[in-house]
């Protein structure tokens, strides 16, 4: 089911869920019951409830919005190394730098068709891209300079080596979802206290306050959903993407 499908249902889930439960309670009210006699210490924790609520919504969709641009990072940094490597090589002999190249190519042309959907799917990195990532280091590292000019590029090369073998690392460790449990538990608590406390308010059967309780409802319901998309950098909706992989390499074609 698409995402915004998804979204869709969620927040009307919301409003009609409020709303429901508004209308059964103008009901069952007793007939001397008075909405505008609302206790003002209600009226205070409510206020209070909203707004340490609200604090805590803005503080996860900071969280794991910072979570999506540093996997995006990683992504960039991996992808700029690599790149970084295959121009470095042209000092080398052609069979050297062509053996190379064709290693760099065959990796990420692997983590752009196979690797990027595992990671989607499953939230981990493959073997098959540790191999070649392997292979690509073994190559890099047994070449013996023949001369200075490429004793000079030699150690550059192993930096890059390095840099992209622990960027790899840092994106096999961002795969998965950045929330705890407890986390969650404590938004969606949160979210069913702050709705509940709307009706502590004794709001009535008007169509300006049924409005106002079900835009209420539907925006807590896009805002968690809108940390729930964040939350695994790889796999939902908003997720970082492979692009500076295929900016490097135009080559290779993301299936």
């Amino acid at each position: 089911m698409p995402e915004w499908l998804v979204l869709t249902f969620a927040m009307l889930a919301a409003c009609a869920v409020v709303i429901a439960v508004t209308l059964v309670r103008h009901r069952t009210a007793a007939e001397d019951e008075d909405p505008s006699e609302t206790p003002d210490v209600i009226e205070y924790m409510t206020m209070w409830i909203g707004v340490v609520y609200a604090i805590v919504l803005g503080l996860a969709i900071a969280g794991v919005w910072e979570a999506r641009g540093v996997a995006e990072d990683h992504v960039q940094t991996e992808a700029q190394a690599l790149h970084e490597i295959s121009e470095r090589v042209r000092v080398y002999p052609p069979d050297v730098r062509d053996r190379i190249r064709a290693d760099v190519n065959a990796y990420v042309g692997h983590v752009v068709t196979v690797e990027w959907k595992a990671m989607a799917d499953k939230g981990e990195v493959t073997e098959r891209g540790d191999e070649l990532l392997a292979r690509l280091r073994e190559d890099v590292t047994d070449y013996e300079p023949a001369d200075d000019f490429q004793a000079q590029a030699y150690q550059p090369l192993l930096d890059q080596m390095a840099t992209a073998d622990q960027a790899r690392n840092a994106r096999a460790g961002s795969t998965g979802a950045t929330m705890p449990g407890v986390v969650w538990f404590g938004l969606l608590a949160g979210a069913a206290i702050t709705i509940g406390m709307v009706f502590a308010l004794q709001i009535r059967r008007t169509t300006r306050e049924l409005v106002l309780a079900g835009l209420f409802s539907a925006l807590i319901a896009f805002l968690l959903f809108l940390i729930w998309d964040f939350d695994a950098p790889y796999s939902r909706g908003v997720t970082a993407s492979a692009e500076p992989f295929l900016h490097h390499f135009p080559e290779v074609s993301q299936k």
